[in-house]
């Protein structure tokens, strides 16, 4: 007999719903006035192209149904899933829209906006792992920040790194089974490819977002700690640079950040940060000695070959 699943009551009940939703008739009322819909905070981070789904619904309407649930007083409406549309349909005139209407907890109205979310054709791997870490995170009644605790330490045991007997934890088993819903990637693939997008600087997050780059290439860029040079790579990579070409290009940036500059740019630059007014007057004196030799020495159009022994001397 197999074993009932550790995963919580509510999100079970989620993803019933959810399911319901694409295999059973709507609910009536089928349609609801824009006036009677709101917003709260919603899984989804960025409203893309708005304008062309507006026009979309003035040839077409509003092809699928708003996820919505019901106040208590049955006469407003939080939508649950599809602020998009609804933005877009404002924009476009509407007066009503189709919906479907769910009657959910706010815990479970939640997670099927997560889930619904997480099921966009449009969804980028940044916004996917959020996503999926809020799911968790709602689960296990964890921060996102606990959550991506649990995992790494759940990766330590399963390399055999530590022995925290974390695995056999009840919460461990609801993270697979989460993962096993959703059927997307296991647990441990989510770790190792997703969890590193946290940590991505401004320029390659916005960029994964606005999905002018892949997650992979924004993993290798990340490893340019070189601003300009990362700038150019990124140029390169959203122009169609493969990743092939792309690793090559970011290993040749590596070799050259690991390489010390040359002492002469090393003493260049520490000249230029020079402040000759906070050293003690001994050691002022013979810097400023030895840099109006320096400054001679490069002045003279004469023989070139003067030794920078020379240094040393008198000004």
């Amino acid at each position: 007999m197999d074993k009932p699943s550790p995963m919580s009551p509510f999100l079970g009940r989620a993803l019933e719903q959810l399911q319901e939703t694409r295999s059973k008739p709507t609910t009536a009322p089928t349609t609801l006035p824009l006036s009677a819909l709101y917003t709260q905070a919603q899984p989804r981070r960025r409203f893309e192209r708005i304008e062309e789904l507006a026009e979309s619904i003035r040839a077409q309407g509003v092809l699928q149904p708003l996820l919505v649930k019901p106040d208590g007083d049955g006469r407003r409406y939080r939508v649950i899933a599809g602020e998009r549309r609804l933005r877009a349909a404002h924009l476009a005139g509407l007066t009503e829209v189709p919906v479907r209407i769910l009657n959910l907890t706010d815990e479970e109205a939640r997670v099927v906006a997560l889930l619904e979310n997480l099921q966009r054709e449009d969804l980028n791997p940044y916004e996917e792992t959020l996503g999926v870490l809020d799911l968790l995170s709602e689960e296990l009644g964890k921060t996102r920040e606990e959550v991506v605790g649990l995992l790494r330490r759940m990766r330590k045991e399963k390399r055999g790194e530590a022995g925290q007997n974390v695995l056999a934890s009840p919460e461990a088993q609801r993270v697979e089974e989460v993962f096993k819903a959703l059927g997307r990637m296991t647990w441990e693939s989510f770790v190792q490819a997703r969890l590193p997008l946290l940590g991505l600087p401004e320029d390659l997050r916005a960029a994964l977002e606005e999905g002018a780059l892949p997650y992979t290439a924004a993993l290798e860029l990340k490893k340019v700690k070189d601003l300009e040079a990362r700038a150019r790579l990124l140029e390169e990579a959203k122009g169609g640079l493969s990743l092939r070409e792309l690793k090559a290009r970011v290993r040749e940036v590596l070799v050259k950040e690991k390489t010390p500059p040359p002492w002469h740019k090393e003493v260049a630059t520490r000249l230029a940060r020079l402040d000759p007014e906070s050293l003690p007057p001994e050691k002022r004196q013979e810097v400023e000695r030895y840099l109006k030799a320096l400054l001679e020495l490069l002045e003279e159009k004469g023989d070139e070959r003067t030794p920078l022994a020379q240094l040393g001397g008198e000004a």
